[in-house]
Order: structure tokens, then sequence, then C-alpha cells
């Protein structure tokens, strides 16, 4: 098998691991004497929810509204999936949102909340909190994904401007609650998948307003006079660890990056090609991370330590891109540029970069490959590779060598996946 099929066999592997109708079944619970209410939201959510109705017993009471990417529904009978914006917020999501919480107010104690959350849920599941409009959240969620802060502090903003997140959802109910999550983040804490609409949340609006101030986001003034009146305790704060209202409430992780990781290697393994996981959370600017992977390759090509080739390194996480030009790309399309760019010259190196969900940042791309001669072929077509990175133009790059890997929907999401091989 070539080094690029070795590759994309080893990222649909990773994809497989966490495929939502195989996992979802073995985490349903009995149902309860009342009846049950499927919410959720996330780019697996329309598979989580097939995977629910695939197994849930015909004479039992079920029903639900979940929310996903556009492109990402699948068709269901019990449980209406509705379509909406992602990485911004907008009217389907918020008026799917809206539904979600109205439903979830008409539960009793005999009935269940069975809660589907995955990445992508912060953004399709949008309920801005009073005085905040649409167009604010959409505006502050564009500087701040611009601005190279990580999730976990987009999504520290996002639940102190919402009536849904932050564990405002279970505060909400008067059900026993059962999420199911499949995280995308590191370290897969819930309260940071979807932005924890069941979980506790251990932010503040101090902490909020501190991350507006650190990446210097130009927000709303509805969006500061909120966060500042929730500073000043004239706003209810977010449901912290250790309420009493997260008693009836279960956060069970039921798919992770390093299940996804551990797949993989077992796949190169199979192969003949051992297998390095240097971890699920690996985190950073795209480009420096870039770095720190060359500089460990070429200690394995020129000294053979701390592994001798060959070998797969194999990582997962969420990288950053703090955007100062004007192309197109996302994250991984970044992290192999830049890759490539630190290791031009070294031979018999072969590296893959593509996000779980098959969806590169806003672009329509998984991710992309980058070969031992990929300079080299741009270099033929008349490209720079440092003056794309400069522009952050990894997409335009990589696409016009025929780089780009391209799956569509996955419907599940654990977040990147790298592999780069050493031969």
């Amino acid at each position: 098998m070539n080094p690029r099929k070795l590759l994309l066999h080893s990222f649909n592997a990773a994809i497989a691991a966490a495929d939502p109708l195989l996992i979802v079944p073995q985490h349903l619970p009995k149902p309860p004497s009342g009846r049950t209410l499927v919410v959720g939201a996330g780019k697996a959510a329309a598979a989580m929810a097939l995977a629910v109705e695939n197994h849930w017993p015909e004479t039992a009471a079920l029903n639900g509204i979940v929310v996903t990417r556009y492109g990402h529904g699948l068709p269901t009978n019990r449980i209406t999936v509705i379509e909406a914006g992602h990485p911004l917020p907008d009217e389907q999501g918020e008026q799917a949102a809206r539904e979600i919480l109205a439903e979830v107010n008409k539960l009793g104690a005999d009935d269940l909340l069975l809660c589907l959350l995955s990445g992508g849920g912060s953004s399709l599941l949008s309920l801005p909190a009073a005085n905040v409009a649409l167009h604010d959240l959409q505006a502050v969620t564009r500087e701040l994904l611009r601005s190279g802060a990580t999730i976990q502090e987009i999504n520290a903003v996002r639940k102190h401007l919402s009536v849904i997140q932050g564990g405002r959802l279970a505060a909400s109910c008067r059900a026993p609650i059962l999420a199911l999550v499949i995280s995308d983040v590191t370290g897969d804490d819930p309260t940071h998948v979807a932005s924890g609409p069941c979980a506790p949340d251990p932010t503040t609006y101090q902490e909020a307003l501190a991350i507006l101030e650190r990446y210097q986001i130009n927000a709303p003034a509805a969006v500061m006079d909120t966060l500042l009146a929730g500073k000043q305790g004239k706003l209810a704060e977010t449901p912290k660890p250790g309420n009493a209202v997260f008693g009836k409430v279960e956060n069970r992780v039921i798919a992770r990056a390093h299940d996804s990781l551990a797949a993989a290697g077992e796949f190169f393994l199979s192969q003949g090609i051992p297998a390095a996981i240097l971890g699920d959370a690996v985190t950073g600017e795209a480009r420096a991370v870039a770095r720190v992977y060359a500089a460990l390759i070429k200690e394995i090509r020129h000294y053979g330590h701390p592994w001798k080739p060959p070998v797969v390194l194999i990582s997962g996480g969420e990288t950053t891109v703090t955007v100062n030009g004007n192309g197109r790309g996302g994250r991984n399309a970044e992290f192999l540029l830049s890759l490539a760019i630190e290791l031009d010259g070294v031979k018999n190196v072969y590296a893959l970069a593509c996000d779980t969900d098959g969806i590169d940042g806003s672009e329509h791309n998984a991710g992309a490959i980058v070969t031992p001669d990929s300079l080299r072929r741009a270099r033929k077509l008349g490209n720079n590779a440092a003056a794309a990175l400069a522009d952050n133009d990894s997409y335009t790059f990589l696409n016009q060598l025929d780089d780009l890997i391209v799956t569509g929907p996955t419907r599940t999401n654990v977040n990147d996946y790298r592999a780069i091989l050493v031969l």
C-alpha cells in the first residue's frame, strides 16, 4: 500500500471508531415510566438521533428535536432534525434552541431528557440572552474565531450570552437528564462540548470579559452591557459545580479523540508500521505546532531517535489560527503547509491532517496531505509556500496541488487527526 493510501485508510479507521450509529446504542437507558424527550446539537446530532430511533422500543414514548449543521442531516421519524448555521449561529439555530427549551420546560419528574451533544453545538444551539440580538452574537463569535482564542475561551464567552448553554438547559428541566457526549475538545470535559448545556460551568462573567480584553475583541455594546451587568451581580451566573440542579444529571462521554487515535494506530500496526501516539490534546498555533513536529521528524530521520523509521506519529487535539491574511484555509491545512515548509528537502516523510467532522475550518475539505515533493511541485506551478502561509492561504496552495482531502460530512466529531509517516 502506498503512503497516501496508508494515511487515508488510517483516517477512515479513526472516523469509524467514533461512529455514532455504532457507539450510541451501547449507552441507551431503559425508557422511563413517562415519556422520553430527545434533544441535541452538534455535527453528530442527526446520526446520534437516528441511532436512538433505531434502538428505542416502538411502544415507548419518544419524540424530540436535534439541530445539526447544514448538510449534516439524516432522515428520521420520531425525532425532528433541524439544520442550522455553523460556525456562525443563524436564525434556524436560534429558533431550534427556543423550541428545545420550550419542550424541556414541559417535562415532569417521571419523564427523561436524553441530550445528544457533539462538537459544533455551541453555534447550533444559540439562544441569546435578553437584550443580546442574534447579530450581536454573530459579530462577537466571528471576531473570536479569527483571534486565535481557544475553544474553551470562546465557549466561556458564549455561555454567558446564552439562556440555554453553560448548564442552563439542565437548570430548566424537572426530569432526570442523561447527556450522551461525543467529545471534540481536549480533556473531554462535557462543560466544553456544545458549551455544556447540561454541565456545570466553572467560568464567570468576569472571565468572559477578560477574554474579550485579552484578544482585543471589539464586541457590540449589547454584549459588553450584558457581561458587565453579570460581573456586577445584576444577572444570575451560570450554574456552578456543586449546584443541586446537577443531582439529577449524568453527563457521559461516549466517544473521544484518543479512541480514534488508538484505532488508527492499530491499523498502522496491521500494516507493519509502529505507531507513536503523541497525545490527543495538542493545542497552540498550527504553524508553531508544525515547527515542533518538524524538529522531531528531523531527529528521527537523521539519528533514528527516539524512534527508528519506519514509524508513524499520530496526534489529535485542536490547534488554532490567528488570521492576519486574506486567504482561505483551516487549521489542518495551515499546519500542513507550515510542516511542508519546515521539512523542505527531507525525504520519505508523508503527512495527513484532517478534522474528523469532514470540515477543516469553514472550507469544504476535511484537510489535506503533504508529500516529500509538495514544495517542488508547487514551485513548478510558480506558487510560493511562504507567501501563502503569510496570507493564511493554505487551502488555495494545497488545492492547486490536488492534495486536499474531501470526505463530505462524517456526522461525527472527535477533533483533529494528524498522522505523519516517516519511512
